[in-house]
């Protein structure tokens, strides 16, 4: 019966990441799901419960897609990427420098997926409009989306998947993280900054002005600012972020449309509802899995881990999580390693280095993290394609310097 618990969640992680017949990621979440409870591998009650575990996150992630939707349809992301044109004033490389700023900047504030999804398409457009190759500034949304979503608490919904309601309040967030987080995010920009060093030569088309942020713009960044206060003020008090991040949003909403029903209509059509449903089945084969042994061999990789000296432990947390984020996707392994760490009492920096892993391990390939797939979906709406094997020739060089830097920096702490 394990085994078959195995096979079909294997499987259903396997139509997430690879998507067959094109059908959206969250029917296969859910199909292996509902398998599982039919066939009895896992009871209803069971499943229920792991629903109503990410609770949460659903909240949380319901919040950060209305706020990235309001942006985007009231231009605050194209607004952004233009004026970094403006000011690069002609060069790629001062180009280059300020988009992956702006990436950092909607990262940390927006989450991951925002930039995925959202700034990707604006970085297109302008970096068209600069008559440059477009790729190589796509590459810094995939690697920054991954690379800089552990500053803040809500910088990835991987954050709150790990820790759950053990999740750190601000200060003890940023004297833990802040370190790792300017080595990650530095080691990411030369490594890539290195891979296309050569598309980088020679100037960009000559700026024309930047575009002007609308009255619905300036309402709506107006908005989102208030919304990233709110929200690190809720981790400052360390209450859980799901609720304060909807409420934000909410509010954000109904000041950007201006109470019209036609506006608010077009912002919650725009956003990806599936994804609530691909996580809370992704929860329900996490416990199936865990039910099925996978909790049992969690705890006991992190028993080894935490008996090994310090720096040593922390590098082969970081870097095994991240090779199964890769396999798996890190969603799914964010979940065991959350679960093995609820159920074991693991040292801190044995702790912290998985959440690096979870966070930054997926920079390898286009498989590791659901950031990085939405990312490639993206990518395809402009007519952009790219191969899996390409994506992992860069990421060869650009994540493991990285992961090495920011589980170093945790043993130091």
């Amino acid at each position: 019966m394990n085994i078959l618990v195995w096979l079909i969640a294997c499987a259903a992680i396997a139509g997430v990441i690879l998507r067959p017949f094109r059908w959206p990621e969250a029917v296969w979440a859910c199909a292996g799901a509902a398998l599982l409870i039919a066939l009895g591998l896992i009871p209803p009650r069971a499943a229920f419960a792991a629903v109503a575990q990410g609770a949460d996150v659903y909240l949380f992630l319901t919040g950060m897609m209305l706020l990235s939707e309001i942006a985007r349809r009231d231009g605050v992301f194209d607004w952004l990427a233009s004026h970094a044109v403006h000011a690069a004033g002609g060069s790629r490389t001062r180009l280059f420098t300020l988009l992956y700023a702006v990436g950092v900047l909607v990262t940390v504030f927006l989450s991951n997926d925002a930039t995925a999804v959202v700034l990707t398409p604006a970085v297109y457009a302008a970096v068209r409009r600069a008559r440059v190759d477009a790729l190589t500034y796509l590459f810094i949304c995939a690697f920054i989306a991954n690379a800089a979503s552990f500053v803040l608490p809500i910088s990835n919904p991987a954050n709150l998947v790990v820790y759950g309601k053990a999740l750190p309040p601000l200060w003890t967030w940023l004297r833990t993280f802040f370190l790792p987080s300017l080595c990650a995010i530095a080691a990411t920009y030369v490594a890539l900054r290195f891979v296309v060093r050569h598309e980088l030569r020679g100037a960009s088309q000559p700026p024309g002005d930047a575009c002007c942020l609308s009255q619905e713009g300036r309402r709506a960044a107006y908005g989102i600012a208030a919304s990233a206060a709110a929200l690190m003020t809720a981790s400052a008090l360390d209450w859980n972020l799901g609720f304060p991040t909807c409420i934000a949003a909410l509010f954000t909403l109904l000041a950007a449309s201006r109470l019209r029903l036609e506006p608010i209509r077009q912002i919650t059509a725009g956003v990806a509802w599936s994804v609530l449903p691909l996580v809370a089945g992704l929860f329900v084969l996490v416990a199936a899995l865990d039910r099925a042994g996978a909790l049992v061999h969690a705890t006991r990789a992190l028993s080894q881990l935490s008996a090994m000296p310090r720096a040593e432990g922390a590098i082969a947390a970081s870097f095994g999580i991240a090779a199964l984020s890769n396999l798996m996707n890190n969603l799914p392994s964010g979940l065991l390693a959350g679960g093995a760490l609820h159920a074991f009492s693991a040292p801190e920096s044995i702790r912290n280095s998985i959440l690096i892993g979870v966070d930054l391990g997926p920079n390898l390939s286009v498989t590791g993290s659901l950031a990085t797939i939405l990312w490639l979906i993206a990518l395809r709406r402009e007519g952009v394609e790219i191969t899996a094997a390409r994506f992992l020739k860069v990421g060869a060089i650009v994540m493991p310097p990285a992961l090495l830097l920011a589980a170093l920096s945790v043993t130091v702490l």
